[in-house]
């Protein structure tokens, strides 16, 4: 008998050590897989098949468990929540926090690279053409590859979700990163938009214009073998990117107008011959970091997540009227076929998009808030005041079509002017004339 009750408090032990951990691991063991990894973890705990002892009564028979239900969430690998952030530990919590509240919930994260084969868009077309079953719940896209997913059909407008739209507390540039042809594709929770980064022991005072800036005579850094910096100033200045036909354009005022800055800034030393090498945005900052300039043409993610102590960043000055820069940032689209899964992606894509995570989120992971109330409660109110005024001057990029045909005859006419191989009138006719070729 003794012998009896010990193996039956054995097995009892076992099956509440199985069922505390599988609570653990449905709460806390997200399944995560790596661009070309398996996964970590097993979403769903299995218990162990000791037999059931033969006891003297006959328990009533328990209802079979319904199956969990699975969200799949793909991220980009900095938005990993396995990663050892700050950041990545508030969205691992988060996304515990989640399923607790939606018993019966699993989310399961795969990483994907950012852009390109294997990327985050290219898996999506992938999976929606020959794996169904394989396509994500929620997925984190760029403005860019929102759009392209948008016009190929693989995400759902989430119009249905939200009849209204999205509300005055989402600030005017993420509304419009996540709308695609006036319909609501996407939920901003992280922007980035294109900034001046400078060091004030250096440049003194922030500057009031192009004319003030290049005055100090001191070296500014930005990918001048890349059209970015180009456009925003085109832009800007009024140019437009598009003709009443709706093809690319280039328009000639404008362009000579940012091509005579670039020749006065190479003149002055402030934009120096070297500055065509650069090729990509990080070179950009590691440029800035080494000291090699005392000012940088960035976006504001570089400057939000080191947070150099002798920097601070400002609006890029306007070559006439207002401030503009262009913004991007990341948003949470469905592209789950399955209505009742969809569903449940959206109320985890509102979950991660939600003020009380986002505010403190942002600032761990260095990204401009997409929501006033989340800007509202940043803790550093100079910060706050830069970033506020940055944002209200945010416009996001013009459509992809026009960017690909935009973007290399802007970046050669800019090396022309910056290398001082050809005047800005002449550089700004040729990319424009390029553009009327048929």
């Amino acid at each position: 008998m003794k012998l009896a009750d010990s193996r039956l408090r054995h097995w009892i032990a076992r099956v509440i050590t199985a069922v505390v951990g599988g609570v653990l691991i449905a709460c806390q063991g997200l399944s995560w897989t790596g661009p070309v990894g398996q996964p970590t973890a097993s979403p769903i705990p299995l218990l162990p098949t000791t037999p059931t002892p033969n006891l003297t009564s006959t328990p009533t028979a328990s209802p079979p468990a319904a199956a969990p239900a699975v969200i799949t969430l793909w991220l980009p690998p900095q938005l990993d929540p396995a990663n050892e952030t700050p950041a990545a530990q508030l969205l691992r919590q988060r996304l515990i926090q989640f399923m607790s509240d939606n018993p019966g919930v699993i989310v399961k994260v795969r990483v994907k690279t950012s852009s390109g084969p294997g990327g985050l868009l290219d898996s999506l077309a992938a999976a929606s053409a020959a794996a169904p079953a394989a396509v994500p719940g929620v997925i984190a896209l760029n403005r860019a590859d929102l759009e392209n997913a948008a016009l190929k059909g693989l995400i759902y407008s989430l119009d249905e979700a939200f009849p209204q739209g999205l509300d005055q507390d989402w600030l005017g540039y993420a509304r419009s990163l996540g709308t695609l042809q006036e319909r609501l594709y996407g939920l901003p929770f992280a922007g980035d938009a294109y900034a001046l980064v400078y060091r004030p022991a250096m440049l003194g005072a922030p500057p009031t214009s192009w004319e003030d800036l290049l005055a100090r005579g001191r070296t500014i850094a930005f990918a001048g073998n890349d059209s970015l910096t180009t456009l925003v100033l085109y832009l800007g200045a009024g140019g437009k990117v598009q003709n009443g036909q709706g093809l690319p354009t280039l328009e000639q005022e404008p362009l000579e107008q940012v091509f005579t800055l670039y020749a006065e800034a190479a003149r002055r030393g402030v934009f120096p011959n070297w500055i065509t090498t650069l090729q990509s945005d990080g070179q950009v900052w590691q440029t800035f970091l080494e000291r090699r300039a005392d000012g940088a043409l960035t976006w504001s993610s570089n400057y939000l997540v080191d947070l150099p102590a002798d920097a601070v960043i400002h609006p890029i000055p306007a070559l006439s009227g207002n401030s503009y820069t262009l913004a991007n940032g990341w948003m949470w689209a469905i592209a789950d076929p399955d209505p009742q899964r969809r569903t449940l992606s959206v109320r985890l894509a509102a979950y991660l998009s939600a003020s009380e995570f986002l505010a403190p989120w942002s600032q761990a992971a260095g990204y401009l808030p997409t929501r006033l109330s989340v800007l509202n409660a940043w803790s550093d109110a100079n910060l706050r005041d830069a970033l506020s005024q940055i944002i209200l001057s945010a416009r996001i990029p013009p459509p992809n079509p026009a960017l690909d045909s935009l973007r290399p005859v802007l970046s050669f006419a800019t090396q022309q002017v910056l290398k001082q191989q050809a005047d800005p009138v002449t550089a700004a006719t040729a990319a424009v004339e390029q553009l009327r070729r048929p």
